[in-house]
């Protein structure tokens, strides 16, 4: 189940107490690399959940143990998960485990160290793409930088049905993602205070790349 942002429909965010549960325990700068790992996964199912559920269905005739039946299925809609790289590869795993067909996809960026703007250095795409729904994931949405500009790469692409999938979001990311893509729905498992001076996110969970790959 989501709560809508502020009354925005196309911001939706986890109201779930298991995603609060989790999200507590990933916070916790004790918490350990494994422990922050399968979290990030864990919730990247729930809100996995919560994404698909306008996915159409269709009617298929199947036979029980007691009796014939038409009963639904889903009606075969193609779907892509884009990690922006890398911390948006920890979600892959459990956006797959709960749409096991998906293909992935990755956007690779660096920041340029004046103009703090993101550059897109590598992008590696299913050769459908354009006929997919995309579902671009990254735990963090800060300043939403980032998640334009991976955004902007999947439009230059033809892909018309896009979705971000975050754990945890800034006010300022949100209000940047829908000032410069009304169109795409953003899912959040938590939205917190603000952005500290070095632009991580109050309160936050820090570095989500170094916690989930141990690299700090």
């Amino acid at each position: 189940m989501t709560a809508m942002y502020e009354g925005n429909s196309k911001v939706h965010i986890m109201d779930h107490p298991l995603v609060a549960h989790k999200l507590t325990i990933m916070r916790d700068k004790n918490t350990s690399v494994k422990d922050f790992r399968d979290l990030v996964g864990e919730i990247g199912m729930l809100i996995t959940y919560e994404a698909t559920r306008d996915l159409p269905l269709t009617a298929k005739e199947i036979e029980t143990p007691i009796c014939k039946t038409t009963q639904p299925t889903l009606a075969g809609k193609k779907i892509a998960v884009v990690p922006i790289l890398r911390a948006g590869l920890g979600l892959v795993d459990g956006v797959l485990r709960m749409i096991p067909s998906a293909r992935v996809g990755h956007i690779g960026m660096f920041r340029d160290e004046e103009t703090l703007e993101p550059h897109v250095y590598f992008c590696k795409m299913p050769k459908d793409i354009a006929e997919r729904d995309i579902m671009i994931v990254d735990p963090m949405l800060a300043t939403g930088g980032s998640a334009c500009a991976a955004i902007d790469e999947m439009k230059k692409r033809g892909c018309k049905n896009i979705k971000l999938m975050v754990l945890v979001a800034a006010p300022v990311g949100i209000d940047t993602v829908q000032a410069a893509h009304p169109d795409v729905d953003i899912y959040a498992g938590a939205v917190d205070e603000r952005l500290n001076e070095h632009g991580y996110i109050v309160p936050g969970l820090g570095d989500a790349g170094d916690r989930i790959f141990g690299t700090k």
